[in-house]
């Protein structure tokens, strides 16, 4: 396929995988970049110096290009942009901040940047801000999410219909059957997330990825809204959220539960009840454990028997 997102990234699929904290390190964005698709390093679980370790061995895993995802809202944003800057990596995706602070920095360097948004007033933002592409994350998606809770299904038509840069899905995205969903809602490519967790290439716990392919429907609330709205597969740190927050709980006492390190106690270290768990509504849809070439191998050919058999309808 060849359009405007395959264009902007040269890769051969428009299939993002998503940088998710704990998940994405380098052999799960070079496998993906391998096969076809944009992998991403997520640099949100990252020091700087192990951020860099991951950019080194990506780029001596695979000669396709790759990116970075940066949560704008960390205190090592700095460092992490200028190691990203030496390290001349092609594509940024930043997140959770205004774009306009580091948008100018990347483009200056030559860097493709796109900005992860859930609503249309901040796609709007980030087109202004001079971003190359936008992705607008609906509701459905694992960790923080929108405050606007609009689901993919109702934001991506929403957005498409004002932007004028390139538009990728993302939330509830696992399959090629929901990419023609996000093609025909006005996108032209997908970001991929719980899909890819549930890879022998992620970086997350074993344990992690036996609880996501064991979810069923239901089995995910989004919690923490005073704080940051985040999705997470239920257990015990979400049954004890949801007890504080149904009595009434301020802000700093659910920072005092939330504690240091739990995300990584849960999705890194595999602690099921104590750790925080973040995954995305479509866990309930994965059933095992695959490489990630061929979950990108299989989106794409279940994206191209859809869109063919939805054409056949017309005939």
């Amino acid at each position: 396929m060849k359009n405007r997102i395959t264009e902007l990234f040269h890769i051969q699929y428009p299939i993002i995988q998503a940088g998710m904290i704990w998940a994405s390190g380098w052999r799960l964005a070079a496998a993906v970049s391998n096969a076809g698709g944009l992998g991403i390093i997520g640099a949100g679980s990252m020091y700087p110096d192990v951020l860099r370790a991951h950019i080194q061995a990506c780029k001596g895993a695979t000669s396709k290009p790759f990116g970075v995802n940066v949560p704008l809202l960390y205190p090592d944003t700095e460092q992490l942009i200028g190691i990203i800057v030496e390290e001349k990596v092609p594509i940024v995706f930043t997140s959770a901040g205004n774009p306009k602070t580091w948008t100018p920095v990347l483009k200056a360097a030559g860097i493709t940047v796109v900005h992860v948004v859930s609503s249309t007033a901040f796609a709007l933002k980030s087109e202004a801000a001079g971003v190359d592409a936008v992705v607008a994350e609906g509701f459905e998606a694992g960790g923080h999410n929108g405050r606007e809770e609009t689901t993919t299904l109702v934001l991506i038509p929403g957005v498409a219909a004002q932007l004028k840069i390139p538009l990728i899905a993302a939330g509830g995205i696992g399959s090629g059957k929901a990419m023609a969903a996000a093609f025909a809602l006005g996108a032209e490519g997908v970001q991929v997330g719980s899909r890819f967790v549930a890879t022998p290439e992620a970086s997350s716990h074993e344990h992690f990825k036996q609880a996501v392919v064991a979810a069923k429907e239901g089995d995910t609330m989004v919690a923490l809204k005073k704080l940051t709205p985040v999705r997470l597969l239920k257990n015990h740190f979400y049954d004890a959220v949801k007890t504080a927050e149904d009595a009434g709980a301020s802000p700093e006492a659910l920072k005092n539960l939330l504690g240091r390190a739990r995300a990584k106690a849960g999705m890194f270290e595999g602690n099921l009840e104590e750790g925080e768990l973040e995954i995305g509504q479509v866990c309930a849809l994965i059933g095992q454990i695959k490489p990630a070439a061929e979950v990108v191998q299989e989106i794409w050919d279940e994206f191209a028997a859809t869109t063919r058999r939805i054409g056949s309808l017309l005939v």
